[in-house]
């Protein structure tokens, strides 16, 4: 903001020096915060967007140097990476490097046999399973020895003390983002990114407070009664609204106010119908909020001891006094666990002692709860960007998520970590990023220069680069044991138009073509199946063309050199599927008239190769008409114009059995806008409107002459003539 306040505010009328920028600071969007954010406006912090600006710096200037760097060094290497790019990031690497150290633990982990004394005894009609206060050995010997000793002279087991001890759970604190996105994981299976969205679309909406904030106590003017009472009409939970109200709202419990944002909380109530997708989200958040200033869950516990032969057991449970917030939880009240009624001194015999068999286990794989608690403590990233990077871990191919939400780590990921600790251990550990976090902390204080910080992380990370760069051998050396070559990955397809040699497709991400005689790898189109095209050569270089087919039935010749290296330049040839200049369009896609689809500055094309059941698909979108059904037998693009819209006219020449035309004719050459029988052979299942007439430019269906000046009544019955087409396709 204060990039535009430096252009604007000296040309902004004088006020007599007063100060003419004020900033709002709102959490929600209810009027009564609007209005209390109007009437207490402040001063623009210009150290807090410092801060961020230095953030934004840093990380993109590092992101880019090592991920375009290893990107072109590793996917000219090796065919089965399975991603289109290799990234690093100061704040994704070291949160796929906690999940990677997991993967570690795991994979060395030795397990353990350990033994436990098992014993049982009845009452009540109940047989009762008691805990050894030994708890487990890890030798067979020893175990067996305390077994025997439990069992001599058939031992009762005599209650040696029974406590009683009044208990509780507290209730939670008010919720923070990091809070918000770990419930959401763990309690609705809902990813930390998508969380993330939902909560933003329901603060744009006015259910929630502003989701991203690291506080997580309530201000001390923070209105709690109005809150809750905007849910006492709610239907699932207002009567529990109600009651907090008639007896009082408890003190919520304090937690760590950050300076920012204050807890997410709900504005005003909803129905499911109103709240919409969110809304499995807005009821967690709703009825958290109710639990944090509702009482806490009162239980007493018992605990009953018994002794056997001088071997020690318990027996715990517990009852319900009050369940106090568990009561609005979405998972339920508490549940009591029953003991029978034990006296002091009491024998009981025992039904059953044997010996429990176990194995120590390794830790699970990281859950993304557990990810953003370890992200939290060591500082990686802030509230509002840590669903980002483990969503990038995830979309990089770097992590898959398996049951139960947990992390698992790709041979992808484990080669770049363990790749980046051979090199350099610091580019991955946590601590280098959060010595970043702590200084752009210094600068939102005021407290450090942000062009100082920035210098000085840059100037420490350019050496770190350099010798990155000059030892990346070390992690090429480790993905040659992991990976397949592009020469093993690929298979042949198509002669280089420099060398005569064969071309192979690598078929995984990213998709590509290569040639090992030239040592040159050339980008191809990431959707759709690679196959060779008639063996015809491209005209301007010699290679030959590839076929492009996807799952839409979109299909078009290519060149590889012409694609990775476009002859009309890069900027032309941006976000296009081909161009129309190309001679190899011009004669297997020439151009029919304008794109159709709202918005879409293309070109629909006939394509020659789709005979007998015609179409015409867009060079940019992925637009298509069905044109003539299977009754042309032939069709040619002319290079006559249509006086009406400018289209190119199509000469078609139709079977004799199925000709639509009077009098058994079966040749005729007319505009398939505006024609009403080429009309009627014509159908589109992809649009809502057929037609879409800009006027530009001559030879590419685009129009003749732009505009004709004829008046509206002309372009309104075309205009007419295609709505009705495509109202009949959708119909058929």
């Amino acid at each position: 903001c204060f990039e535009v306040m430096q252009n604007v505010v000296p040309n902004m009328k004088r006020l007599n020096g007063e100060q003419q920028v004020w900033r709002a600071k709102f959490s929600s969007l209810a009027p009564v915060d609007l209005k209390k954010a109007m009437n207490t406006l402040g001063s623009p912090n210009e150290d807090e967007a410092r801060s961020v600006d230095a953030r934004q710096e840093i990380d993109l200037k590092l992101g880019c140097s090592f991920t375009r760097f290893q990107t072109k060094y590793f996917q000219g290497k090796y065919g089965d990476l399975d991603t289109n790019l290799i990234s690093y990031g100061p704040c994704q690497t070291p949160t796929l490097w906690f999940c990677v150290k997991r993967h570690d633990e795991i994979t060395s982990f030795q397990p353990e046999s350990y033994y436990t004394v098992d014993a049982s005894v009845s009452k009540a009609g109940r047989d009762l399973h008691l805990e050894w206060q030994r708890g487990q050995v890890f030798d067979l010997p020893v175990a067996t020895t305390f077994r025997d000793i439990v069992q001599q002279n058939n031992a009762l087991a005599r209650v040696t003390e029974i406590t009683q001890k009044e208990d509780r759970m507290p209730r939670p604190q008010a919720l923070n983002t990091v809070a918000m996105l770990k419930m959401a994981s763990t309690r609705l299976g809902i990813g930390p990114q998508q969380a993330m969205h939902m909560a933003e679309r329901l603060y744009l909406s006015g259910f929630l407070t502003y989701p991203r904030t690291e506080t997580n106590t309530y201000p001390p003017n923070f209105d709690l009664r109005s809150a809750v009472s905007a849910q006492a009409n709610h239907p699932l939970w207002g009567n529990y609204a109600k009651e907090l109200l008639q007896k009082g709202l408890n003190k919520a419990r304090e937690g760590v106010d950050m300076g920012d944002h204050p807890p997410i909380t709900p504005v005003r109530a909803g129905s499911e119908s109103q709240v919409g997708e969110g809304w499995r989200l807005y009821d967690m958040v709703c009825r958290h909020f109710l639990a944090t200033v509702s009482g806490d869950c009162k239980f007493m516990r018992t605990k009953v001891f018994f002794e056997a032969n001088g071997e020690s057991f318990s027996l715990a449970g517990r009852k319900v006094i009050d369940p106090g917030f568990t009561r609005i939880q979405a998972s339920g009240e508490m549940e009591d666990v029953h003991v029978p009624d034990f006296s002091k001194g009491e024998q009981v015999p025992l039904q059953k002692v044997g010996i429990g068999s176990h194995k120590t286990r390794p830790p699970p794989y990281l859950s993304e709860s557990d990810l953003l608690s370890l992200m939290e403590k060591h500082g990686i990233g802030t509230d509002a960007s840590m669903a980002t990077h483990i969503n990038n871990i995830c979309e990089r191919n770097y992590v898959t998520l398996s049951e139960g939400r947990r992390l698992v780590p790709t041979k992808l990921g484990i080669g770049l970590v363990h790749g980046f600790q051979l090199v350099d251990n610091e580019l991955v550990i946590p601590r280098v990023r959060g010595n970043i976090e702590k200084m752009c902390t210094l600068i939102a204080s005021g407290k450090a220069h942000w062009e100082q910080v920035v210098h000085h992380v840059l100037k420490i990370f350019r050496d770190k680069f350099m010798y990155f760069e000059k030892h990346v051998d070390l992690i090429d050396q480790l993905f040659e044991s992991t990976f397949t070559t592009l020469e093993a990955a690929g298979r042949p397809i198509s002669r280089c138009g420099n060398c005569n040699k064969y071309l192979s497709v690598v078929d995984r991400k990213p998709v590509r073509m290569f040639c090992k005689h030239c040592d040159r790898v050339y980008k191809m189109p990431q959707n759709g199946q690679i196959k060779l095209y008639k063996e015809i050569r491209c005209p301007l270089d010699n290679f030959e063309l590839v076929f492009v087919a996807n799952k839409v039935g979109k299909s078009y010749p290519l060149c590889p050199m012409c694609y990775d290296d476009p002859p009309f330049g890069a900027a032309n040839a941006a976000g296009k599927h081909w161009e129309l200049e190309h001679p190899i369009y011009q004669k297997y896609r020439p151009g029919v008239m304008s794109c159709i689809a709202d918005y879409c500055p293309g070109t629909l094309c006939l394509d020659v190769d789709s005979a007998p059941k015609w179409q015409i698909d867009c060079n940019v979108c992925m637009q298509q008409l069905q044109i003539f059904g299977d009754k042309a037998h032939k069709i040619k693009v002319t290079t006559d114009y249509c006086d009406e819209c400018g289209s190119r006219l199509l000469d078609v020449t139709f079977n004799k059995t199925k000709s639509p035309l009077p009098d058994g004719e079966t040749q005729k050459k007319a505009c398939l806008a505006c024609d009403d029988l080429f009309n009627s052979c014509t159908t589109s299942g992809t649009s809502k409107g057929f037609f879409r007439r800009t006027g530009k430019g001559k030879g590419k269906g685009k129009g003749k002459k732009g505009g004709r000046g004829k008046g509206r009544s002309a372009e309104d019955e075309a205009e007419e003539r295609g709505r009705k087409l495509a109202a009949a396709g959708k119909k058929r």
